[in-house]
């Protein structure tokens, strides 16, 4: 019985520690930088406003993965909103047509795990 419960344990903690993928590791400075100052958005003029939808499988939590993923479509040029809902594994962005597009936004999802982790389909604008 004793050791059923070793193994059971080792294996909770197995799962806990690779089940949410993270991205790939950063050098400290660049994450230091970023935390220490948010990146300012430039105004998007409206008429240039676009908002696209679209699914991402192989998110497996939603602190790990979905936030990640968040943040790294927050911090691009021309984006002004991202947000990424673990549950219904959509992500809804609203950015600058003329400065991001379908395929870079697709790219940077992909980009965030290991290019193989994360799938978009269903991109709807």
């Amino acid at each position: 019985m004793k050791i059923s419960k070793i193994l059971f344990a080792v294996a909770i903690a197995g799962l806990v520690f690779v089940g949410c993928k993270k991205a790939e590791d950063k050098s400290l400075e660049v994450v230091n930088a970023e935390k220490s100052a948010p990146k300012e958005h430039k105004p998007i003029a409206a008429e240039n406003l676009q908002t696209a939808s679209f699914k991402i499988d192989g998110m497996t939590c939603a602190m790990g993965c979905a936030k990640t993923i968040e943040e790294e479509l927050s911090n691009l040029d021309g984006v002004d909103k991202a947000t990424v809902d673990f549950d219904k594994k959509t992500a809804t962005v609203s950015f600058d047509k003329t400065i991001q597009n379908s395929e870079s936004l697709t790219k940077v999802v992909q980009e965030t795990g290991d290019g193989k982790t994360y799938k978009v389909s269903n991109f709807k604008s």
